[in-house]
């Protein structure tokens, strides 16, 4: 359209800012693109906040370019908001509004406010590139473009170009130049864009760092896959360790080199149909497998799955992940079989990112090394989700997620840094009204992760350009995260009960005001009345909180002993149950105890001597889950739990007795006829199956008997169910149920459930204190 054209015809203007994950993705592009198709003048650029419009020409088509705006995206972008606004058309002569144009953006401090985007999975484009040998970037493993590729974890600084990245150190070749500078090219301004002549380099080494010369180095970690060894591969945010998932030596090697007894692995396969193969999926879980953020997906293996059983001992769900990076695809197309892809960390370590910390680390585990040359600026690892009630749930946010911006209903006051939890930990920066999650870090149970946290706070301080004023904290005296919290130089600093954060961080994902009832259900929180809370019945708003109503606590012989050698919890709550006298003769998890054991054990209950009393609704799997099935010890974190709800028969609808003492301030939740009828039916030789069922219902009822007086007593308020119990599917299904034509109830979505999410909620409540002039 000529400039003459638009003179002749009415021409409006509108301003247009929009807000969310728009930087960094090709959103400009993109925005250039339907500009022009939409026969629109104008111009776009980023600015601190997101990116702004100015767009003039007819009525007409504007409206289509303002209707497309709204409607469509490209695949990395996520827009929580759109503003417009009319403004005066540019006078023609002057610039002609029948050109549309991207302006550079201003640097400055401004720009410090926008956060970098996650890291995205190989696009359809690249992928059919590297398998293209007509392509010049054919089986090159560092294909990227605007719509996919790394982004947080090459970034060093904001804002996010390419001087600001580990691609710093590769010069773009004339033909990836001209890719980058070129507006309607899907590659203008990809910052990691390279080419096998310009970009990093892949090659395969031995455990002492020497390369292998001559093949190519995909061919040769594929055949030492095949041949059964383990390599270990430098990816996107991290090393995994990988090894062929479908033989028993090659995983159970893994296991060993890698200190890791029971808990499942994690699998790699080459596409959907390759997945649809090893396991059952719905229509959700294809999504969810299949996003842009690609998460290690839980499902339900198949019977028949190629699958070694080794890779996940004992469970029928098994953790599956799509390629996400050129490399995975180019290998999986090699070995053509499930890879298990598990973080290259020793137990309880970071994961390495580092060639040379890699070598060093992982040289007593892996066979051959798959190295390259792009740095890793910040480790991330793989995100793991499900599908529960028919929505996702992210269960570890870390890549492909972090550091997009959770969007808040009101804007902070001053800018907050809350430090999570001791376990499982996730930190978060708050300003304005955006609230940044950083990358899992994990249980901060040793001095390397401990480390690796400190670092990850330094580093997402300066990429999204938020210096605290305010720091929140757990209650916990000895957690590491309340120690760092502490240490601080921030003179104000708050700390935050546990489930009440846990409430919080539910209601700021779904943007609710409070007052809730928020039913927060885990293993431990540190309490108030001194025993550790975990199944919370709590009135919130984001200032405070009243407890209702909790569960009657079990004690915990030997303290965190206890929560390894789960028979301690079957038999204090055999004791409680049976006043002292239970007929423990009749159970299989006590056949292995020596009878020395548990009489110290009953003398320690006795006595009170190192025995600290547990709420927590996982304390009541843990304990029951024993019993029913045998299983004296859990050797991973939730292990029993875990198969205690897995074994479940979800057809059966019964329900055990349960008593709730209303005298008692807060109610509590007494199971202890629940326990007295889980032996009857054990006697009679009822299944493991039907009693776990019966016990997820009486839950569930038990849950529903606390709402209705929670109804009567306050109101009809929404519900939010939160804690690390509600990754537990069969339970959350169960509650949203029984509590169906009732309250409104709410999941986490995006926001982990468990102690990943809790740091959202402490920076939630310790803004609200501020705001009341608590501090």
């Amino acid at each position: 359209m000529s400039a003459a054209v638009v003179a002749e015809r009415e021409c409006v203007g509108r301003h247009i800012e929009v807000r969310g994950t728009v930087q960094g993705v090709g959103f400009r592009p993109w925005v250039y693109r339907i500009a022009r198709e939409s026969g629109v003048g104008g111009r776009v650029w980023n600015d601190s906040r997101g990116v702004e419009i100015e767009v003039f020409g007819p009525p007409e088509a504007l409206e289509v370019f303002s209707e497309r705006l709204r409607t469509e995206a490209p695949p990395a972008a996520l827009i929580r908001e759109i503003q417009f606004r009319e403004i005066q058309a540019e006078a023609i002569p002057g610039e002609a509004v029948s050109e549309f144009v991207i302006v550079s953006s201003e640097g400055g401090a401004g720009e410090r406010k926008v956060s970098i985007p996650p890291d995205l999975a190989t696009c359809p484009e690249c992928e059919r590139e590297i398998f293209d040998f007509r392509d010049r970037r054919y089986r090159y493993a560092f294909t990227n473009c605007t719509n996919c590729g790394p982004r947080l974890t090459i970034a060093q600084d904001v804002p996010y170009d390419r001087a600001s990245t580990t691609m710093a150190a590769f010069t773009m070749c004339p033909r990836c130049q001209a890719e980058y500078e070129r507006v309607e090219d899907r590659r203008f301004h990809a910052q990691p864009n390279a080419c096998p002549v310009c970009g990093p380099k892949l090659w395969a080494a031995d455990a002492r760092g020497e390369r292998r010369e001559g093949n190519d180095p995909v061919c040769s970690a594929a055949l030492s896959l095949v041949a059964g060894k383990i390599v270990a591969i430098k990816g996107i945010g991290g090393f995994h360790l990988a090894c062929n998932a479908t033989s028993s030596p090659a995983v159970e090697r893994l296991r060993q080199r890698k200190h890791r007894d029971a808990k499942p692995f994690a699998v790699m396969v080459r596409d959907l149909a390759a997945a649809e193969r090893i396991a059952f999926l719905d229509d959700e879980e294809r999504r969810l497998i299949a996003s842009v953020a690609r998460p290690i997906v839980l499902l339900r293996r198949r019977p028949d799955s190629v699958l070694a059983p080794e890779v996940a001992p004992d469970n029928p769900l098994v953790g599956v992940m799509l390629p996400y990076s050129p490399l995975h695809h180019l290998l999986l197309a090699e070995v053509d079989r499930p890879l298990v892809m598990t973080s290259g960390n020793l137990s309880e370590e970071p994961i390495a990112r580092g060639n040379e910390e890699a070598l060093d680390r992982l040289r007593e585990i892996a066979d051959l090394f798959l190295l390259h040359d792009r740095e890793i600026e910040s480790r991330c690892d793989d995100s793991v989700a499900r599908v529960i009630a028919g929505a996702p749930l992210v269960m570890r946010r870390s890549r492909g997620y972090a550091p997009r911006p959770v969007a808040l209903a009101r804007p902070f006051a001053r800018p907050v840094l809350a430090c999570g939890a001791h376990l499982k930990n996730t930190v978060c920066l708050g300003a304005g009204d955006a609230a940044y999650l950083g990358p899992h870090v994990g249980d901060l149970e040793t001095a390397e992760t401990y480390s690796s946290y400190q670092e990850s706070i330094a580093r997402l301080e300066r990429l999204v350009g938020i210096a605290p004023e305010v720091i929140a904290h757990d209650l916990h005296p000895l957690y590491l995260s309340t120690k760092y919290a502490l240490e601080r130089p921030e003179t104000v600093k708050i700390g935050v009960q546990h489930h009440h954060a846990h409430v919080a961080s539910a209601m700021g994902e779904h943007g609710l005001a409070g007052p809730v009832l928020g039913i927060a259900f885990d293993g431990t929180g540190y309490g108030t009345d001194g025993t550790a809370w975990g199944g919370e019945f709590l009135i919130v708003d984001y200032a405070g909180y009243e407890r209702i109503a909790t569960f009657r606590a079990m004690p915990l012989a030997g303290s965190d002993r206890a929560i390894r050698e789960v028979w301690r919890l079957a038999l204090a709550v055999l004791d409680d149950a049976f006043a002292g006298d239970p007929p423990i003769d009749r159970f299989s998890v006590f056949d292995g105890v020596e009878a020395r054991a548990l009489s110290v054990v009953r003398k320690m209950i006795e006595t009170g001597l190192n025995v600290p009393r547990a709420r927590g609704v996982g304390r009541w799997f843990d304990a029951i889950g024993a019993l029913v099935l045998g299983r004296p010890v859990s050797r991973y974190e939730g292990e029993v739990a875990t198969i205690w709800n897995l074994v479940a028969d979800e057809g059966e609808r019964g329900v055990y007795p349960f008593a709730v003492e209303s005298l008692s301030q807060p109610l509590e939740i007494d199971p202890r006829p629940m326990v007295r009828a889980v032996v009857d039916d054990l006697i009679i030789g009822r299944t493991p199956a039907v009693i776990s069922a019966k016990f997820h219902n009486t839950l569930a009822a038990a849950v529903a008997e606390v709402v209705r007086f929670s109804r009567a007593a306050c109101g009809d308020l929404p519900v939010v169910l939160t804690g690390g119990c509600f990754q537990n599917a069969l339970l959350a299904e169960r509650i949203v149920e029984v509590l169906a034509g009732g309250p409104r109830v709410y999941l986490h979505g995006e926001v982990p459930p468990g102690d990943g999410g809790l740091a959202l909620g402490q920076a939630l409540v310790a803004d609200a204190i501020v705001k009341q002039g608590g501090v």
